[in-house]
C-alpha cells in the first residue's frame, strides 16, 4: 500500500510538473481605452447642388444651381441638429424668382453601428424649415403679376449622405435629397 501512495504520489508530481512545465499562453494586450465618441457638432459644411425636377424645387421643372450652408451642433449621441441656409434664383418668360430657404437639418448618424472606418461617415437626415420667395416681373409685362409657379413656404427634405474625412479639419461629402443633391466640403 504504501508503494502504492508514493507511486500516485510521485505520478500526480510528475503530471503536475509538465502542467507547469508548459509555456504560459501569452497574455493578452491590456484593452485600449476607448476613445470619446466622435463628436459630430460643431462643422460648417459649404456645398453647391443641383435640384429643379423633384421635390421642393419641383414646380421649377428643370435642373438650376442652388447654393447650401449649415452649420452643424452636437445634440446626442450621433445625432445634430444643423440650422441651414440654402439659396437659388431662376429666370422664367417674365420674371425672375429668388428663393431662400431657412431651417433645421437633423442628422443621424450611423458609423457606430456599421463599425466603419473612422474616414467616413454615413447619415440619414430630414430638414425642416420655410422659404423666402421674391418674385420681380419685367416692366413691360401685362398679364396677371399674382400668378406664377412661386415657391411653397414650407420646406421639408430627406437625405442620404457619406463624408470623407481627408484629415481633422476637412471633409468632403456628398448628399442626395428628396430636392436637391449636392457636394461640399466640411470644416471641422
Amino acid at each position: 500500500m504504501k508503494k502504492t501512495i508514493i507511486s500516485s504520489l510521485f505520478f500526480l508530481s510528475i503530471l503536475s510538473f509538465n502542467i507547469n512545465a508548459q509555456p504560459n499562453p501569452p497574455r493578452p494586450a491590456p484593452p485600449r481605452p476607448t476613445p470619446p465618441g466622435e463628436q459630430y457638432g460643431r462643422t460648417l459644411n459649404l456645398s453647391v447642388g443641383v435640384g429643379g425636377y423633384s421635390g421642393f424645387f419641383g414646380y421649377v421643372g428643370h435642373s438650376m444651381p442652388v447654393l447650401l450652408i449649415n452649420y452643424e451642433l452636437n445634440v446626442a449621441k450621433n445625432f445634430t441638429l444643423a440650422p441651414f441656409v440654402s439659396f437659388y434664383s431662376y429666370r422664367n418668360k417674365h420674371y425672375r424668382e429668388t428663393v431662400v430657404p431657412i431651417g433645421v437639418k437633423g442628422t443621424y448618424y450611423f458609423d457606430q453601428l456599421l463599425r466603419v472606418n473612422p474616414k467616413w461617415d454615413f447619415y440619414l437626415a430630414g430638414s425642416l424649415g420655410f422659404a423666402m420667395a421674391n418674385s420681380t416681373w419685367d416692366n413691360d409685362y401685362v398679364g396677371d403679376r399674382n400668378y406664377s409657379h412661386r415657391a411653397k413656404p414650407l420646406y421639408l427634405d430627406i437625405h442620404a449622405g457619406a463624408e470623407y474625412h481627408i484629415n481633422r479639419r476637412i471633409g468632403a461629402f456628398l448628399d442626395l435629397s428628396s430636392s436637391v443633391s449636392s457636394i461640399g466640403i466640411a470644416l471641422h
